[in-house]
């Protein structure tokens, strides 16, 4: 068999093709013949020497861990991915401490209650790869050492990252039910709908994408019982509330609500379906193929409801989202050529707004319209543009909904607490994975910056667990040179970075997005991670670890600064009813919350009173400075924990069940730096076997004399020194042989070539014994044919003497009785004639006488 290699294709990403003539130093080209049998000329780079990858002996093609394989590089990873979950159906696969999970599109019977069992109190590598093998891992560890543990989920919208830590939970919820009888563990399963039904959305990628991110810490008590839990939220996509592109729906609970709407409680809401609505009909079409609106409110009021939230303080929740979608209807009109508008007294949604909200009707259609001006001197009331006016309902749109967010997750966590001392928890961080798109702004440009602080912390913990695992070996260690996207990082948080560039702006009386990207270019026209487009004066671009994105700058002040007029809070901060004013209260003294660090952060409130009694500077902070912040906190919590990583992976854009697109899967390997795990684990001694499975797997090609041996690991160590001649190919560790990439392969095809000669004696053997065998059951079949044959011919011999001999007889009798007859006949007339003839002559004689 010849030697299998990987060639780069245009299609598949790679192809599988075979030598079949002898590559000699020197050579332009490599002969190889691909799958489909068509020959084909490779060229290879003579300068850079590059000859294309191996392919790994088909004993290694399937592996549930992909650092198994022996030739470790993309082609193969990719391979034994596809084969795995196309051929096997299998969404799971292993790659060192990281586990890539497949969206399959399909449910599969693989998450019941016996499984959880199954894989409870079992070793990680001892069953199939699974979410639950990851969970029982991080539940034992948190047993045995006594450490906090973190699940990190990742991966692009709609890879599955919410589904899979939905199962982590549910795992832990099984196995570490809680002592006492307040069904904790219900109600961390409970908060799954709710924070699905106002924190996820329809995207163009994913019908049910998060758009925030969460940390959810699942507390234990000393005997590993849950007792309680604690959710964290980060940086909820806003912006979605007031708009969404074609093909995207706003948040859930507003379809939802609007297909409940005919409910006799709900009549007072004003609510009609949801394409009557600008803030819920942007996006087109406002279903989604297979999900039931209305039955889903009914999972998410029941979800409240076990929650312990007040029918009152859910009826207040919806009045609220109802009123949310009043203010963007609001007719305004333009009034004195656009430089100021109003809205009608008589307006159906504003009258619904303020009656949904109880709030003074007068006052909110005057303050919707005009903002007060704070000079050193006066204050004074000004008209807004009809796009000013726009902006700012807008904005107030938004902050409601922030803060009914906040409310709805400090409610949660308050339901989720517990008295009891918390002994240990595990977090399950369900976080958005990289994004680029069409139109990048701010929310990807957040994203995408937590990104690169979460694949720094993975880099460094992939390469720290491989140096503690050949230092822990006693191996000789050299320095590997991993990725790090600490300049990447720095050009966005540190001092004068982006993040500081665009904080310096807001604080500019006339700042503008074009001088803020200006600044940016002038700043940083020199850094490896930053380029400025050729063709625009307003967009940057960022080269991040795992592609470049371009941003543009457009509406970057205006989301970071957050702005919302004081005038319009302080009117619902005068709400009749309590929970609406409660929403709104201590918004100066107090830092207000939107969904950011620990479910909290901070809102620019534009103040009506001169700046030297403005708020305190916690008060000030831009969203950025808050999300910059509220990550850093989430790094502190993650780097004192001991992590375990899941990285989902979209094998199609189309959602179709098990089928594989390798460019997809290849640019997402890529971003959720399981390549960078390969590579640094490939820079090493990738392959690793105890001496036990090696002596068990390689035995066959020991000599008989070493085998009588009892130190199993000196026969390994004799065998391999033996057999591979560069001692830099493997060490000996503690309890581990330590392979170089190949040599793997090298040992398979020697035991194949053991195997194969082995094969073909015991073919010959076998065949010879056969053949034998067949040989002597003919000849025992002749002769048994022979012997009746002859028995037959000798009964019919028998028969025919017996036969001739009794004609003998017959003739004798019937010939001696034809003789007598004759003889007594001739004998009687002879008789006869002597009488008379003697009588005659006594007569003659007689007379003569």
């Amino acid at each position: 068999q010849y030697t299998r290699v990987w060639i780069p294709d245009p299609d598949e990403v790679w192809r599988s093709a075979e030598i079949i003539k002898d590559y000699k130093e020197g050579d332009k080209s490599l002969h190889l013949k691909l799958e489909d049998e068509t020959l084909y000329e490779y060229p290879v780079d003579l300068q850079g020497n590059e000859l294309p990858f191996l392919r790994n002996p088909d004993i290694l093609v399937g592996e549930n861990d992909l650092t198994a394989l022996s030739y470790l590089h993309e082609p193969a990873v990719l391979h034994n991915l596809k084969v795995r979950f196309l051929e096997s159906n299998h969404i799971y696969t292993y790659c060192g401490i990281v586990l890539v999970a497949i969206n399959p599109y399909e449910q599969l019977p693989i998450y019941e209650q016996d499984v959880i069992y199954a894989y409870s109190g079992q070793n990680m590598g001892d069953m199939d790869p699974h979410i639950f093998a990851v969970a029982e891992e991080a539940y034992k560890q948190m047993a045995r050492d006594e450490k906090n543990q973190s699940i990190i989920v990742s991966g692009e919208s709609g890879a599955g990252k919410t589904v899979s830590a939905k199962y982590a939970m549910r795992f832990f919820a099984t196995v570490g039910g809680s002592a006492s009888e307040t069904n904790i563990e219900a109600k961390v399963l409970a908060s799954s709908p709710i924070m699905e039904a106002i924190g996820n959305a329809k995207t163009t990628r994913n019908d049910n994408s998060s758009r925030f991110g969460k940390y959810i810490q699942i507390g234990f008590d000393k005997r590993y019982h849950i007792i309680g839990a604690n959710m964290r939220t980060y940086l909820l996509e806003k912006s979605r509330v007031v708009f969404q592109a074609e093909d995207e729906r706003n948040y859930h609970i507003f379809y939802q609500l609007c297909a409940s709407a005919s409910l006799p409680e709900f009549k007072d809401l004003g609510l009609t379906c949801a394409e009557d609505f600008f803030y819920t009909s942007q996006g087109g079409d406002t279903s989604i193929d297979g999900v039931d609106d209305a039955d889903d409110f009914e999972k998410t009021r029941h979800a409240f409801t076990l929650l312990g939230v007040k029918e009152s303080h859910q009826m207040t929740i919806f009045r609220i989202i109802a009123a949310i979608l009043h203010l963007g209807n609001l007719e305004i009109q333009a009034e004195r050529d656009g430089d100021a508008c109003s809205i009608s007294s008589e307006d159906e949604h504003l009258n619904n707004f303020c009656g949904l909200l109880g709030v003074e009707h007068s006052q909110m259609q005057h303050w919707l319209c005009h903002c007060k001006l704070v000079t050193t001197a006066e204050t004074y009331v000004k008209n807004m543009s009809v796009q000013q006016v726009v902006n700012a309902r807008n904005a107030l749109a938004k902050h409601i909904y922030a803060q009914l967010f906040n409310w709805i997750v400090q409610h949660i966590n308050k339901a989720l607490h517990t008295t009891v001392k918390q002994h240990s928890f595990i977090g399950v961080l369900d976080i958005y994975g990289f994004e680029t798109f069409e139109v990048n702004s701010f929310e990807q440009f957040c994203i995408n910056y937590a990104n690169e602080k979460l694949q720094q912390q993975f880099n460094s913990h992939v390469f720290k667990l491989e140096q503690e695992e050949y230092m822990k070996e006693g191996i000789p260690w050299t320095l590997i040179d991993f990725y790090d996207n600490q300049p990447c990082i720095d050009l966005i948080e540190a001092k004068l970075g982006i993040l500081d560039l665009l904080d310096e702006e807001c604080k500019v009386p006339k700042g503008t997005d074009q001088n803020w990207a200006q600044k940016l270019y002038d700043r940083h026209a020199s850094s490896q991670h930053f380029q400025k487009p050729r063709m625009s004066n307003t967009s940057f671009i960022i080269l991040h670890f795992a592609d470049k994105v371009e941003y543009q700058s457009e509406g970057f002040l205006e989301k970071n600064r957050d702005t919302v007029y004081e005038e319009q809070i302080n009117i619902l901060k005068a709400s009749k009813y309590q929970m609406v004013a409660d929403l709104f209260q201590d918004e100066k003294d107090a830092a207000p919350t939107t969904s950011m660090g620990k479910g909290t952060s901070k809102i620019s409130v534009r103040s009506a009173r001169p700046v030297i009694k403005a708020a305190n500077k916690e008060h000030k902070k831009t969203v950025g400075h808050q999300f910059r912040n509220s990550l850093h906190l989430l790094m502190e919590t993650l780097n004192a924990t001991t992590p375990h990583y899941v990285r989902c992976i979209k094998p199609n854009d189309e959602k179709l069940p098990f089928k594989f697109d390798p460019k997809r899967a290849v640019q997402q390997l890529r971003a959720c730096g399981v390549l960078e795990t390969i590579r640094i684990s490939a820079a090493g001694f990738p392959s690793r076997w105890s001496y036990h499975d090696f002596f068990n797997r390689y035995r066959v090609l020991m000599k008989k004399r070493d085998l009588s041996k009892n130190d199993k690991k000196q026969i390994c160590q004799t065998l391999l020194e033996d057999l591979i001649k560069d001692p830099d190919k493997f060490q000996f560790g503690r309890t581990k042989i330590f392979f170089r990439a190949g040599q793997v392969a090298y040992l398979e095809k020697l035991r194949a070539d053991k195997f194969r000669a082995a094969t073909i004696m015991i073919q010959k053997t076998v065949r010879g014994w056969l053949q034998r065998v067949k040989y002597k059951r003919l000849r025992q079949a002749a002769i048994v044919i022979q012997r009746y044959t002859r028995g037959r011919l000798a009964r019919r011999l028998a028969e025919q003497l017996r036969r001739t001999r009794a004609a003998i007889v017959f003739q004798k009798q019937y010939r001696m009785l034809r003789i007598l007859r004759a003889f007594r006949r001739v004998r009687s007339a002879t008789i006869t004639i002597q009488a008379f003839a003697r009588g005659m002559f006594v007569r003659r004689i007689y007379h003569k006488v």
